[in-house]
């Protein structure tokens, strides 16, 4: 599925891959929350936060907002499970009826963690996941 991504967008990228030496495959500039969201490839997370976080924090310095990284993944349910972390994930199912709908089972203890403060957590995993794997709704059972 294609991503669209803003002019801005682009130029966060950019830096994003100055910095990390990581090319992340989408970028989302969430002025409601104040944050900027990459995605980067599977198995360039660690490489994308650098040693104690030393990019992310380079980079809210640079950008002057939160930087939150996301995993790429291969399959809907690993992306959904991507999105919702750092909450314990245990299994995605995807159903697909007239709408594609991703049931998430989350740690009883992590609920709170998935769905984030009014809920900017799911919110933000459920646009990414429609970008990228055309899920319409991610819910928690």
């Amino acid at each position: 599925m294609a991503v669209t991504l803003t002019d801005e967008a682009r130029q966060y990228i950019a830096l994003f891959d100055e910095e990390t030496d990581v090319a992340a495959t989408d970028c989302i500039v969430d002025d409601e929350y104040d944050r900027v969201v990459f995605v980067v490839p599977p198995g360039t997370m660690g490489k994308a936060i650098g040693p104690g976080g030393t990019h992310v924090q380079q980079l809210e310095d640079k950008i002057g907002q939160d930087i939150e990284i996301v995993e790429g993944a291969d399959t809907p349910e690993n992306f959904v499970a991507n999105a919702l972390a750092p909450a314990a994930v245990y299994n995605v199912t995807i159903s697909e009826n007239d709408t594609t709908v991703a049931y998430a089972e989350v740690d009883r203890d992590d609920v709170g963690v998935a769905i984030g403060t009014d809920g900017r957590n799911i919110d933000l995993a459920r646009r990414l996941a429609k970008r990228h794997f055309d899920v319409d709704e991610i819910e928690l059972p």
